[in-house]
């Protein structure tokens, strides 16, 4: 038993030990990338505190109040029950021109944006008849209101026109709520119309932060949207039917029926399964920050033992072949290292970027290991062979974090290329060999390479 402890397998058993020993630091690491992003996302929210958050907005939405009689036992006097019913536009059309900046809190920032919405929604005459032919409680047409939602109010920045039929008004706040979203209203009486058709034309100035969304609240919905940002994510239940990505921006045009969404154009208050309906048909876009770093850190951090193992591997080898001792300890200094780099990658990247922090800190770490291999092994190109294959490897993981598409692929044909390498250099191992120790006499190498 004592002399297999000093075999090249058990050896080998060891530095795989070790190397699976570093899986704590890496777990610690990992939860400190999830507190920095923690921290990011409130200060995003602290943001949008103060500035209005993800937006949501929908068209005009016509709600009246109606009255039913609720059935009740004989010789008992009539009761009636109140509610409300909504009805959507035949058309709408929403033109939004976004202008966006970053704004910072802290050592974090974030894309704020102030969208500039024409909106035009029309009500067909014929539709509010058959939907008040079609209801099967009173009408009170003179308490009617038109809705808008908004997802985030703080972000009203301003109502710059407001025309119904042509005549200006003014919205109201209300407690009322659109699914989960809070609306501003405008009463309006469909007696005093008499039957007309209604068309709204509304103009404002919405803030928001990071996202905007849309809600196809009409029968036909049509959607043209442009911002001077050139990574936009289309999101939600639609995308566009055509879009333009440059580098001044981009734009992009939608357009959904009520064919495209599971509810329809008219429902009664208490209906608790619009709500679903309503949050499953928003659209839009985010504007999505493609150098976020925390994604890239949690990404490198996923490689973490494989390139640990790998630098181990490489240790060993030169242990081996080159009949050089390497004790454990100086292998734990060494996964030490490599683990220090993903906190130094983090601490770095949000200060400078992702890209010139990842430089850096590999730089740092593999003339740090490379500097100790040669105190180690006591040869000097030992030492500058391993920093460069140590660079090497952060060379390929960079390019495993850059390649998002890709990923899988190379770093399957990465992971097979270093086990044909490593079989290939150790294919004259004898791992039956007994390995002697520091103070016993030094066999030939013949003893550790199998000949045979």
């Amino acid at each position: 038993m004592g002399k297999w402890t000093q075999t090249v397998t058990a050896k080998v058993l060891g530095v795989g030990v070790l190397a699976l020993l570093m899986t704590i630091p890496l777990m610690q690491v990992r939860e400190l990338v999830g507190e920095r992003q923690q921290l990011r996302e409130g200060a995003i929210a602290q943001i949008a505190q103060g500035w209005g958050g993800a937006q949501v907005l929908g068209g005009p939405v016509l709600v009246v109040p109606t009255v039913r009689q609720v059935p009740v036992a004989e010789n008992q006097p009539p009761q009636w029950r109140t509610g409300s019913e909504s009805m959507l536009a035949d058309a709408l059309k929403l033109d939004v021109a976004m202008a966006v900046e970053t704004r910072s809190y802290g050592i974090y920032a974030a894309p704020v944006f102030v969208a500039t919405v024409k909106l035009d929604g029309q009500f067909r005459a014929q539709d509010l008849a058959q939907f008040r032919r079609a209801s099967s409680a009173s009408w009170q047409g003179d308490k009617a209101e038109l809705r808008l939602p908004i997802g985030d109010l703080r972000g009203l920045q301003e109502v710059s026109e407001l025309r119904i039929n042509g005549q200006p008004a003014r919205f109201e706040s209300s407690a009322e709520r659109l699914g989960p979203w809070p609306n501003v209203v405008v009463p309006i009486d469909l007696d005093a119309l008499g039957g007309q058709p209604i068309d709204v034309q509304i103009t404002l100035k919405l803030a928001g932060t990071e996202a905007l969304q849309l809600l196809p609240l009409a029968r036909s919905t049509d959607v043209t949207m442009r911002a001077p940002w050139n990574d936009p994510s289309f999101v939600g239940a639609a995308l566009p039917l055509e879009h333009k990505i440059d580098a001044q921006g981009f734009s992009a045009h939608w357009h959904l029926l009520d064919l495209n969404r599971s509810y329809g154009q008219h429902w009664n208050d208490g209906d608790h399964e619009m709500d679903k309906a309503l949050q499953a048909s928003t659209f839009g876009v985010q504007l999505y920050q493609p150098v976020d770093v925390y994604q890239r850190n949690v990404r490198a951090g996923k490689y973490g033992l494989l390139f640990i193992a790998m630098t181990f591997v490489a240790f060993f080898l030169f242990e081996v072949l080159k009949r050089l001792r390497v004790h454990p300890v100086q292998y734990l200094l060494v996964g030490a290292a490599l683990a220090t780099f993903y906190v130094v990658l983090l601490a770095l990247s949000e200060q400078i970027g992702f890209g010139p922090a990842y430089a850096l800190a590999a730089t740092a770490v593999a003339v740090l290991v490379g500097g100790y291999a040669m105190a180690v092994l006591r040869a000097r190109r030992a030492g500058l062979l391993l920093g460069g294959v140590l660079g090497l490897i952060y060379a390929m993981l960079y390019g495993l974090i850059a390649a998002e598409q890709y990923a899988l692929l190379i770093g399957a044909l990465v992971l097979l290329a270093m086990v044909g390498l490593m079989m290939y250099l150790t294919r004259r191992i004898d791992w039956y060999a007994y390995v002697p120790t520091s103070s016993e006499p030094t066999e030939p190498p013949a003893a550790i390479m199998d000949k045979s």
